[in-house]
């Protein structure tokens, strides 16, 4: 039996007192250390399995373009052919009758009654014997007397309404007429005469309407004395 000092014992007695317990080395497994941290959690990182984050993730749609229509509108202005073309309804002018000798007819009686009634006026004098050069308009024709002329001719019948020279007109008592007169470079002077329902600035504008629409050449139309154009020229004609 082996046996020790007093002193051995002591010493050893002192070890023992003085080591710590074997629990105290007790292997802490790296579960349990993960477990001791307090956990974070970042929603950019990990892919979420709620619905509602997963939404809130989502990049609005991109919006859809905007189109935009633009529409242009071209507005071509013609001239106008004068089939709508009437007389101005002037009772005075009626009831004073052209000379004393002429009893006119009512605007509203039939075509047949007005023209046996025009028929005892004489029709405005026209000095041209040419051709007429009835052309639509538009048309570019060259500016020379001859054609002013032609041009004018065809004008006296198709704005006919306005003048003395049809029957049926001179019977509600309508005598007036339109002349040539010079052609002073691409200005067309006229001549008005007689008696017209509309007024005589009217007149004029209407046939140089007419002349410039087929005769682009022509810059002016005018009469030859201003006078002609007057309230007054038209009630002292016959």
């Amino acid at each position: 039996m082996v046996s020790f000092s007093p002193h051995a014992m002591l010493l050893a007695m002192a070890l023992m007192i003085a080591l710590p317990s074997t629990n105290a080395f007790t292997t802490i497994r790296p579960q349990q250390m993960a477990a001791s941290f307090p956990r974070t959690h970042n929603p950019s990182l990990a892919k979420s399995t709620n619905p509602s984050i997963t939404n809130r993730l989502q990049l609005p749609p991109l919006p859809l373009p905007t189109m935009t229509t633009t529409t242009t509108t071209t507005t071509i202005q013609k001239m106008s052919t004068w089939d709508d073309f009437g007389y101005d309804d002037d009772d005075e002018f009626l009831d004073s009758g052209v000379d004393s000798d002429f009893v006119a007819a009512d605007e509203n009686d039939d075509a047949s009654v007005k023209a046996a009634a025009g028929g005892s006026l004489e029709a405005p004098e026209v000095e041209y014997d040419g051709p007429v050069i009835d052309v639509p308009q538009g048309s570019q024709l060259d500016l020379d007397e001859e054609t002013v002329q032609g041009v004018l001719a065809a004008c006296r019948q198709e704005i006919g309404t306005m003048f003395g020279y049809q029957a049926e007109n001179r019977g509600v008592g309508i005598t007036g007429g339109v002349d040539f007169v010079d052609l002073d470079g691409p200005t067309v002077v006229l001549h008005l005469k007689g008696r017209f329902w509309h007024q005589r600035p009217t007149v004029l504008q209407r046939v140089g309407s007419y002349l410039t629409a087929r005769i682009p050449e022509i810059v002016d139309v005018v009469v030859e004395d201003e006078w002609e154009l007057t309230d007054e020229a038209n009630d002292l004609a016959i």
